[in-house]
């Protein structure tokens, strides 16, 4: 991969592709993926929510739990956390105390609520990630929207039922 935008759009891509896999697992089309800093592939989650309707259980607070159990804080420090779209406050808080220092995200919460409107399954918070990381004392780099159309596209008609 030539540039660091065509790498962040390679492993965004491939965080949509987790996110197409959830939804067939009967999940919603969220997904993420957390890669090393030489771009090896560490973790990858799809939404958790089915069958126990846990709402807390998104994926990447499912990928930052794995990560703290199965990484060291040198390699969480310089790892990226691509996600299919932005994360919540919640996921953004267990993202931080994880420890990853480089967040990338496809479809932006402010988007997305105006995808899903209020449904009962998803009431979508409209808090950027970068408010939630602005408050720690560790930076969190943040890059995204990026890709936001194909992201967006991962939930043509789900909201909808």
């Amino acid at each position: 991969m030539s540039s660091a935008m065509e790498r962040d759009e390679h492993f965004l891509r491939l965080s949509f592709a987790v996110a197409r896999r959830s939804l067939t697992h009967g999940n919603h089309p969220f997904g993420c993926i957390v890669v090393e800093a030489d771009g090896r592939v560490l973790i990858e989650t799809e939404n958790g929510y089915m069958p126990d309707h846990d709402g807390t259980a998104h994926a990447e607070r499912l990928a930052a739990t794995q990560a703290c159990r199965t990484l060291g804080r040198e390699v969480l420090a310089k790892a990226t956390l691509y996600s299919s779209a932005e994360p919540c406050a919640m996921c953004s808080g267990a993202i931080y105390w994880a420890g990853i220092g480089r967040v990338v995200y496809g479809l932006s919460e402010h988007r997305l609520r105006g995808i899903t409107g209020n449904h009962a399954e998803n009431p979508t918070l409209d808090l950027p990630c970068r408010v939630v990381f602005a408050g720690g004392q560790r930076p969190t780099t943040v890059v995204g929207p990026m890709l936001e159309d194909e992201a967006a596209a991962l939930h043509d008609g789900v909201w909808t039922k």
